[in-house]
């Protein structure tokens, strides 16, 4: 979901002790009734889920072959970070998955609680908490069999503590799914000037093209917190049609899938200070174009 996370300009090192953002939590406290309003601000997102859910589910299936047909995702706990009013944590409640939603703005958590309480198998299947992803990882380490981070990574504050948290509370053998916005030219004329300004797909000011974030740096923090890439798809939003498809190319959004390592023994990688890490990474973005 749209989250309240910020990523910073250039991350050379990190000193924050929060992945979440007090202004994002503003901008987007404003929007949280309009979460369930598919021709508003979230259209997009809405109409996200007709690839992001097969994506999700097309995905934990061909791991596991032991599965029920009409809830293909049963016994499956999944962590939906920055759920925003609980868009994608519903269809996989749906799929027979256990979700626990996480969001710091507690007015899109009222939005979520309100729409599940509608359906009493979400209302069991769905456990919602106003929290960041930090604070809820001291007591739920190694919890979760999925993690969900969907358009999240370029809101936060501190994308190398994200993702080492996201690392945390997934088990090994674990799958982590991310989608968000490449660092390209592209994405700077389509993803803000058409958009947010011209088009009005999202709310201006929802993005900064700085905090945008390569697949490259991505997958290079991924890789140094012990999960392996598994998948890089391009993806693409039609506006005309209001609806999304896969392609080959991720200059501008693309999804990211990766599975945690069986071992996380401590290892040469993991001893290394994370502001090498986002150095490393971002050296790597750089060279990559």
């Amino acid at each position: 979901q749209l989250s309240l996370f910020r990523l910073t300009v250039k991350r050379p090192f990190s000193t924050s002790h929060s992945s979440v953002d007090s202004k994002e939590m503003k901008k987007f406290q404003l929007l949280a009734h309009k979460w369930w309003d598919e021709e508003g601000e979230y259209a997009a997102l809405h109409s996200m889920n007709d690839i992001r859910v097969p994506f999700i589910r097309d995905t934990l299936l061909s791991m596991n072959s032991n599965y029920h047909l009409g809830n293909p995702l049963s016994g499956i706990k999944i962590l939906d970070v920055g759920c925003g009013g609980g868009l994608l944590s519903e269809p996989l409640a749906r799929l027979g998955a256990s979700v626990t939603g996480i969001d710091p703005v507690e007015d899109n958590i009222r939005t979520a609680d309100q729409h599940k309480s509608f359906d009493p198998v979400l209302a069991k299947r769905i456990q919602y908490k106003s929290s960041s992803l930090e604070e809820i990882v001291e007591g739920s380490m190694e919890t979760f069999d999925v993690i969900v981070a969907s358009e999240v990574v370029e809101h936060v504050a501190d994308l190398e503590m994200f993702i080492k948290c996201c690392s945390q509370v997934l088990k090994p053998e674990g799958s982590l799914f991310i989608t968000t916005i490449n660092k390209t030219q592209l994405s700077y004329v389509l993803g803000i000037v058409v958009a947010e300004k011209i088009m009005g797909i999202v709310p201006e000011g929802t993005h900064e093209w700085e905090k945008f974030v390569r697949p490259e740096e991505l997958e290079c923090l991924l890789e140094s917190n012990g999960l392996s890439v598994k998948t890089v798809n391009g993806m693409l939003y039609n506006p005309l049609w209001g609806s999304w498809s896969w392609v080959e190319s991720t200059s501008l959004n693309y999804a990211v899938h990766a599975v945690k390592a069986v071992a996380q023994a401590q290892s040469p990688a993991t001893d290394t200070p994370p502001e090498t890490h986002i150095q490393q990474c971002s050296a790597t973005a750089g060279t990559a174009g």
